[in-house]
């Protein structure tokens, strides 16, 4: 069967086909009447707007690439990536833009995703967990191509737009919590140092903690379980009488209990345990996670705005940064 056209609604609505692209677009000075008998065509003969031939004409993909900076693994082990993508589907799909999902872990991945950008198969770039020194950003800026961060990339914050949470803030309020409830050795897992999580959650820790903030008590990690597990085990042979652990992420904080469990240790009887973010890793372990929420959904929203306007011609959009709020459990 004959797919219809334009053609075809215009001549069952009785109206120009002129009206009829009109109304496609957006066009609101359009009589009630006419819309009314445009919509009514649409339904009758089954017309379905052509979404290449639009995008054609306007000079557009009508898609977004999402880029991903990690291991294609961390995609599916961390539960903050699945919050970003479900917002940013639904925002982009407000505007009838598609989402496309690309990891660049290493190097031939950003080669790839340059070429898919550079040959012109979407309108923008949204990018997420970008680390410091990644080669991909200085060349999507040298090719002119929006693009917009989920939280700042370190040493370009003035190159690439970002929404973001205080994620100096939110570590602050943590080892305030810990050290108002009698933690003396307070020790913190961090994320890594090249991403903006990982060095100002560590700077917010400092903050409250001073001088006791020592080498000692401070382990790093990359995000995941494992690297909290083996955070942990480091921690408990370095300083046995710790009593408290900040990690930067729910994620590793489930590992550090993991390990705290394993040693014997109590929680949060002998050492408290707080996390970041309070994803549904924090409500899943046991006990479950005094955490910092970062509004992850309304950080994506934001990154999507941004880059939207950013597509739709503006020169300059201001970076955001939204609070984040202690949450107390019984794990700290």
């Amino acid at each position: 069967m004959k797919r219809p056209t334009i053609h075809d609604v215009a001549r069952v609505a009785g109206i120009s086909r002129g009206t009829v692209s009109r109304v496609l677009n957006g066009d609101r000075y359009v009589s009630p009447a006419a819309r009314l008998a445009i919509e009514r065509a649409i339904a009758e003969t089954g017309y379905v707007v052509n979404r290449n031939a639009r995008n054609l004409v306007r000079q557009r993909a009508g898609s977004v690439v999402m880029v991903l900076s990690e291991p294609h693994e961390k995609l599916f082990e961390d539960p903050n990536y699945s919050t970003t993508i479900r917002t940013a589907i639904r925002r982009l799909g407000e505007r009838d833009l598609s989402l496309v999902m690309m990891i660049a872990g290493d190097d031939r991945d950003r080669e790839q995703v340059l070429r898919y950008m550079r040959g012109g198969h979407a309108d923008g770039v949204l990018l997420v967990s970008t680390h410091a020194g990644d080669p991909l950003v200085d060349a999507l800026r040298d090719a002119r191509l929006p693009a917009v961060s989920c939280g700042a990339v370190i040493g370009r914050e003035s190159v690439i737009p970002y929404a973001a949470c205080d994620e100096r803030g939110g570590a602050r309020q943590m080892a305030e919590y810990l050290v108002s409830r009698g933690r003396r050795r307070i020790a913190m897992i961090t994320g890594p140092m090249d991403t903006p999580g990982g060095i100002q959650r560590l700077e917010g820790f400092a903050d409250v903690l001073g001088r006791k903030a020592s080498t000692k008590l401070v382990e790093h990690g990359d995000w995941t379980q494992a690297s909290g597990e083996r955070a942990m085990a480091r921690l408990l042979e370095r300083v046995p009488d710790v009593d408290a652990v900040f990690a930067a992420s729910d994620v590793m904080a489930s590992g550090a209990l993991h390990t705290l469990r394993q040693a014997g240790r109590r929680v949060p009887d002998d050492v408290a345990v707080g996390g970041f973010d309070d994803s549904s890793v924090a409500i899943s372990t046991h006990p479950p996670l005094t955490t910092v929420r970062q509004p992850l959904a309304d950080v994506a929203q934001e990154t999507v705005r941004l880059l939207l306007a950013l597509i739709d011609g503006a020169d300059h959009v201001d970076p955001v940064t939204l609070p984040t709020e202690l949450i107390v459990r019984e794990s700290a």
